[in-house]
């Protein structure tokens, strides 16, 4: 993603830059998006050229004073290039409401900023169906592929259903966190598990799994967003303050089969909406299914095991995420990328050497 990463990938000389800094590095294949920002609209044909596989969008503050979040008027400007170019965007649909409860302006509460629920009550369900009606209808008008991440709120399920229906070029995603974590069980303080959209209830999320069974969602994505312990704000334990974001990529697979198959999912449907699905919205037909013609890219593991998460066996560089001490099933032993194993038993064993490129 265009962000978390210095500098954020506004233009094609910034793409060089994290090409550059990706070879070598990679255990598997990564591609790059481009972001838009109010300042950048002249520079997106000569990003969307360079090989980026869409550009993403804030609608509210990223977190990230260099990416700044658009208006629906630069949206205006910036959704005819990508007409152009046939390209898609990717939008972290949340616009903020006149009146939200704040957790910093609790009354009476020198507590207030560690508290879960008050968190989960700033960035109400409201933001993210208000984003979502918006860019429904920018993506009818202009007739562009919108894509939206990481969605959380039940609520705005019906407006993706109905979009399809009517045949818009509408896709969507959410995360497993959303899936497995529920914010009657977060402690407050315990910001490891922040993240925008926030965490929702029991119920709301049972929503999001009927809708990857009907086809509502169209597949599930880490939003993987790390960061070191005092940016998260362990110290504090203030919500309102931590960086917003989930460090989960290396769980995707388990998180996911773990709360998949207790309804009813099979490893078929896993495979559809973690692989084939992500896949085909790349438009990388040789990736994400096993067939003649298609890259070797596997993961032998076994779906009836399962393990506890511990810090020491978390392969991101910064392991503060949510899953440590949970209970998770399916246990990969080998991965295997273009034919060569690359991991073992929790152990890597072979770099790649360059990212991707969109063809």
């Amino acid at each position: 993603m265009p962000l978390n990463a210095s500098p954020v990938t506004t233009t094609a000389a910034a793409l060089k830059l994290k090409l550059e800094a990706a070879k070598g590095k990679l255990h598997v294949n990564c591609g790059f998006y481009g972001g838009v920002i109010p300042t950048n609209i002249d520079e997106l044909d000569e990003l969307l050229k360079s090989g980026v596989f869409g550009i993403k969008a804030f609608l509210t503050h990223s977190g990230i004073d260099e990416f700044p979040s658009v208006t629906e008027a630069d949206l205006r400007k910036a959704l005819p290039i990508l007409k152009k170019h046939n390209a898609k965007l990717l939008v972290h649909c949340e616009l903020e409401g006149v009146g939200t409860m704040h957790a910093s302006s609790s009354p009476d509460s020198p507590d207030s900023a560690r508290s879960y629920a008050l968190y989960l009550a700033s960035r109400p369900t409201s933001w993210e169906t208000d984003a979502i009606a918006l860019m429904i209808r920018l993506s009818e008008e202009y007739d562009v592929h919108v894509h939206i991440v990481h969605v959380s709120a039940a609520e705005a399920l019906p407006l993706i259903r109905a979009a399809k229906k009517r045949g818009l070029r509408i896709t969507a995603e959410t995360c497993p966190h959303y899936l497995v974590f529920c914010a009657e069980d977060i402690p407050d303080g315990a910001t490891e598990y922040k993240c925008a959209p926030p965490i929702r209830e029991r119920a709301n999320n049972e929503l999001l799994w009927e809708a990857l069974k009907d086809g509502t969602l169209d597949f599930v994505a880490t939003d993987h967003s790390p960061a070191p312990p005092d940016i998260k704000e362990q110290q504090s334990g203030d919500f309102m303050k931590a960086w917003g974001g989930i460090a989960g990529l290396q769980f995707l697979l388990s998180a996911f089969w773990t709360g998949a198959k207790e309804r009813g999912f099979s490893l078929e449907d896993v495979a559809r909406l973690l692989c084939e699905h992500p896949a085909d919205f790349l438009g990388m037909k040789k990736k994400g299914r096993i067939a003649p013609g298609c890259d070797a890219d596997l993961v032998i593991w076994d779906p009836e095991a399962s393990f506890v998460v511990k810090t020491e066996d978390v392969q991101h560089r910064h392991k503060l995420t949510p899953y440590v001490g949970r209970r998770l099933n399916g246990v990969v032993e080998r991965t295997v990328v273009g034919g060569s194993v690359v991991l073992t038993n929790g152990r890597f064993t072979r770099d790649m050497a360059d990212p991707l490129l969109a063809k």
